[in-house]
């Protein structure tokens, strides 16, 4: 589809090479700037990829002033019930057990991978983004989007703050909550809400993450060390039909253009 921005062009991937493009992107951004990996992490041609690629649609932000071949500055993966059904399971279930949300017999959608060019953070990009999100919310009938959300770094204790202010001011309603796998799981409630610096809290917080809650996102029960991508995970979950109304202009696309 194409945005009021002249240079700017937002699209489902179509092909292969729109595929590894967003891969490329991802490469750039999970392994060279956050020292991700993965079995399936190809350094040679500088894409980071995993199995799932296949059953998600990848959407796609391509700035036309740039080369044919770096076009791609923003990408976001999602991921409908009946695909998770081909793929054998949802993304998240690597970390979270998401049987409450699929107990809840509402329209899901998983969300991942979503990252922007370095070049273009801070502007509109992650905007037009959520723009072409809302439409494929809105084509789909989705009524719960969730999907995993990262701090950088495998160490808890930098992060207790932030960590224990989504525990205890954020936690998902029992009907929607999933829980962090044994293997993988880390408390969230590292500090009393008492005891919270909550200013720090919040400023210790990843920027989409704090979107999210903004639009009335909630999170799940415990966090998940990612060791692969050198990070502390969370389960984010919205229920779109709760999002505050003041906010509905962030995520649709009128608010984007």
């Amino acid at each position: 589809m194409q945005l009021d921005d002249s240079h700017f062009e937002l699209r489902l991937a179509d092909c292969e090479a729109d595929l590894h493009a967003a891969q490329r992107l991802r490469y750039a951004v999970f392994v060279e700037e956050l020292g991700g990996d993965g079995a399936m992490v190809d350094h040679a041609t500088r894409r980071e990829a995993d199995r799932f690629d296949p059953y998600f649609d990848h959407l796609m932000l391509l700035d036309r002033r740039r080369p044919d071949h770096d076009r791609v500055i923003g990408v976001y993966r999602v991921m409908r019930e009946e695909a998770a059904a081909r793929a054998g399971q949802f993304y998240s279930e690597e970390e979270y057990d998401l049987g409450p949300l699929r107990a809840s017999g509402r329209r899901l959608l998983e969300l991942g991978r979503s990252c922007v060019h370095r070049d273009y953070r801070g502007g509109t990009a992650m905007m037009h983004l959520w723009a072409g999100l809302a439409d494929y919310i809105a084509a789909h009938g989705i009524e719960v989007l969730f999907g995993v959300a990262s701090f950088h770094g495998l160490d808890p204790a930098p992060l207790a703050g932030p960590l224990s202010l989504l525990h205890h001011r954020h936690l998902a309603p029992p009907a929607l909550r999933p829980v962090a796998r044994p293997e993988g799981f880390q408390r969230m409630d590292l500090i009393a809400e008492a005891d919270l610096d909550r200013p720090a809290a919040i400023r210790a917080t990843p920027a989409l993450i704090k979107a999210y809650l903004r639009l009335g996102g909630f999170v799940g029960q415990g966090a998940y060390i990612d060791r692969a991508f050198n990070c502390i995970d969370v389960c984010l979950v919205m229920d779109v039909a709760t999002i505050p109304e003041k906010h509905r202009a962030i995520y649709q696309r009128g608010g984007a253009s």
